[in-house]
């Protein structure tokens, strides 16, 4: 029998040392610092031990999508929109420890082979949502772009004033997980990512960097945005 690791962490309250790391933008009370970081170590470990890619995300049959309530955050000041009269027309990068490094338009990323999948949106805050995201799948853009061996982590980067979060690379390559481009049968929109945004439920939101310029390769790995702030790095669901 092969065990759900969602379901598993819900059974044991694993995630409880996440979860207080994850609270409030904070990264409690500076004595228990240590312990903190412990625990989620351990966590991790037994995310990754149960991480399987064979997992998929189903919504219950029926549910509808949460279509424009589904809630929007950025860090910058004003909603991120990519000005070209500044910046030039946009561009995802694919580098790193990477054979052929890319330079993908908007156009580029379309004309790749495309998946639509409506899935669960799992915030660290502890709502829920659905919505069907089209887009490439990561493992395909690694692909392309000759991901090497020694390349262990990804990293999410954006023209978010500076959002970033880096990953493991098997939750990168999980079937599931994709540069949207396309949201519930549209474009996507600048409240939730435009031109395109990396999506999978096999994170909690806030690892789902949001308006993408750059995929990078690395070695090691390089925290994030909220990771430094105290959030859990792994953050699987």
């Amino acid at each position: 029998m092969t065990i759900d690791r969602r379901k598993f962490m819900e059974l044991t309250g694993a995630a409880a040392w996440s979860t207080l790391l994850a609270a409030c933008d904070s990264r409690g009370p500076k004595g228990a610092e240590k312990l903190l970081r412990y625990a989620e170590r351990k966590n991790e470990s037994l995310e990754r031990a149960l991480f399987r890619h064979t997992a998929m995300d189903a919504p219950i049959a029926g549910t509808r999508l949460t279509g424009n309530a589904l809630p929007s955050y950025f860090v910058s000041k004003t909603v991120p929109i990519w000005n070209e009269a500044l910046r030039g027309r946009w561009a995802l990068e694919v580098s790193g420890l990477v054979d052929r490094p890319l330079s993908l338009t908007l156009d580029d990323l379309q004309k790749l082979p495309r998946t639509t999948q409506r899935v669960n949106h799992y915030c660290v805050e502890g709502w829920t949502a659905i919505e069907e995201w089209t887009g490439v799948r990561l493992r395909d853009l690694a692909r392309l772009a000759g991901a090497q061996p020694a390349a262990k982590y990804v990293d999410f980067q954006s023209f978010d004033s500076g959002y970033h979060e880096s990953w493991d690379l098997e939750s990168a390559l999980h079937p599931q997980t994709v540069v949207a481009y396309g949201l519930d049968g549209r474009m996507l929109g600048p409240a939730h990512g435009a031109p395109a945004r990396v999506y999978s439920p096999t994170k909690l939101g806030y690892k789902n960097t949001k308006y993408l310029t750059r995929i990078v390769f690395m070695p090691v790995r390089n925290g994030g945005y909220w990771s430094d702030q105290g959030y859990e790095w792994y953050a699987g669901v």
